[in-house]
């Protein structure tokens, strides 16, 4: 048992990491391969029915219903299947079949996906992830892509031994604004990237929530370098088209203690939100009892799998850090300098691009809150997104910001359809994610949680040898000529 875990979370754990491992026979060579030609429906299989799962279901049973189809749903816990089975006929008029973690194999084998989505806890992935690409089933999974490099690696052996396609769905990358930065970077207007400020912040609704889940011990999401900072690392490396080199990092949480609770006038920290004598006083409390599909998704579901969805913020068994800074090398010889911080006043971000001919400054503030249904949406507040051009020794200006609208600063229904249309356009920003861009997007982070405890800089290439680089579209280089500059 992994230390600073309670049991129930060793259980829930164990028996997720034990339904990728059971033996079993693979489908036939090419069976999981759909052709968009044959009219055929594609089919899905959906593994961890939680909250973050809801997008992808919805979309399969709503939106693509015309080219998609879901055959299977499988959780290790028996309520949130029997609530996914029940939306599905809801919603759509489908029964879909359902199947306990144990029976993955089995849940492959008859009703033969063509892809198999993982939304499960973030340390499990690899374990669905490798074992459905051995079953030939191709694989999208949320991010993170997993928790540490050895996970990391057998997800990369699995899919050159494969061959099969995993994606990794970054929603961040097709919110407009953000694509819009891209297409800035790609124009040249500031010249070759030399160096990045990026700072991240977390507010006391959405950080917090981080500290009362599973995801606050680290055996179970990678802190909040790996889980949320995944996002931050990724949207760097296709921003700037390069990859991570060598990170050195330093961490710690000051705030999310039991310290802070006594701090904040509360006697001490307790186990959880529902039965804590010192709900009136203390403003992170959670009342699952009246959080809509919360209390149908979680309160409800303990007793099979004994999880607790509303834990103290302020217990001391948590062991993920609430204020992290990073320095990070890249191929291309640029340096980053990274912050995320998770009990901030605002939610969003400020990130600088300092070039040999300017700069671009681009903040974004979102309204960021957790929805009945657990999920967090971050629609964009338009008020609070800008991009500002500061060219060398000329006027600066600020550009108009592209619309969004919708989740994830307006990146989710375009993740979708580039996801499940079965004839998608031409991209020329690339921003299809595989098991490539997912595993340097996670080794950032798991390279700052190892120099946190060494002190050290850790070289990328030590936790993973010669990952190949992804597709990035191509960014104006150090052999590009550069404008003379007007007189000061």
């Amino acid at each position: 048992m992994a230390s600073g875990q309670t049991r129930r979370e060793f259980i829930a754990t164990t028996a997720l990491a034990s339904a990728g491992l059971m033996t079993g026979t693979s489908l036939a060579p090419g069976a999981a391969a759909a052709s968009a030609s044959s009219g055929r429906k594609r089919r899905y299989a959906i593994v961890g029915v939680g909250s973050r799962s809801q997008m992808y279901r919805d979309a399969i049973l709503k939106t693509y219903a015309p080219h998609a189809e879901l055959v299977g749903f499988c959780d290790l816990n028996q309520g949130r299947l029997n609530l996914a089975r029940a939306h599905a006929r809801r919603v759509a008029s489908v029964d879909v079949p359902v199947f306990l973690a144990r029976d993955f194999d089995r849940m492959v084998r008859e009703t033969r996906p063509d892809v198999v989505i993982v939304t499960t806890k973030d340390a499990a992935h690899s374990d669905y992830i490798v074992r459905a690409m051995q079953l030939g089933c191709d694989v999208m999974t949320e991010k993170p892509l997993t928790t540490d490099e050895k996970k990391c690696r057998a997800i990369l052996d699995a899919q050159r031994r494969t061959g099969r396609r995993c994606t990794v769905t970054f929603n961040y990358r097709y919110s407009p604004p953000r694509t819009q930065v891209k297409d800035l970077l790609m124009s040249g207007i500031i010249g070759e990237v030399l160096s990045v400020d990026f700072h991240w912040l977390l507010d006391t609704h959405h950080g917090a929530d981080y500290f009362r889940r599973w995801h606050s011990h680290k055996a179970n999401s990678g802190g909040l370098m790996v889980h949320k900072a995944t996002h931050h690392f990724d949207l760097v490396n296709w921003w700037l088209s390069a990859v991570p080199v060598s990170v050195m990092a330093t961490g710690k949480r000051e705030f999310y203690t039991p310290k802070m609770a006594r701090r904040l006038g509360l006697q001490s920290h307790h186990e959880r939100c529902l039965t804590c004598p010192e709900k009136a006083q203390c403003t992170f409390h959670l009342d699952l009892s009246r959080s809509g599909s919360l209390k149908e998704l979680y309160l409800d579901q303990e007793q099979y799998d004994g999880y607790y969805r509303d834990r103290c913020v302020f217990r001391p068994d948590i062991d993920i850090e609430d204020t992290m800074n990073v320095l990070v090398r890249y191929n291309t010889g640029v340096t980053l300098a990274y912050s995320l911080n998770a009990f901030n006043a605002w939610e969003g971000y400020r990130i600088a691009f300092n070039g040999t001919q300017g700069r671009i400054e681009h903040t974004m503030e979102e309204n960021v809150y957790i929805n009945g249904d657990g999920s967090v949406p971050g629609a964009i507040k338009k008020e609070g997104t800008t991009i500002r051009i500061y060219p060398l020794r000329a006027a600066a200006y600020q550009v108009p910001i592209w619309e969004a609208k919708g989740g994830h600063g307006g990146g989710d229904a375009l993740l979708l359809d580039d996801l499940f249309l079965p004839e998608k356009p031409a991209d020329k920003y690339l921003r299809a994610a595989d098991h490539r861009a997912g595993a340097y997007s996670i080794l950032t982070g798991i390279a700052a949680n190892k120099s946190m405890v060494t002190g050290k800089a850790v070289e990328i290439a030590e936790l993973v040898p010669r990952l190949a680089l992804p597709d990035y579209p191509p960014m104006p280089s150090a052999d590009s000529p550069v404008a003379m500059p007007p007189r000061a």
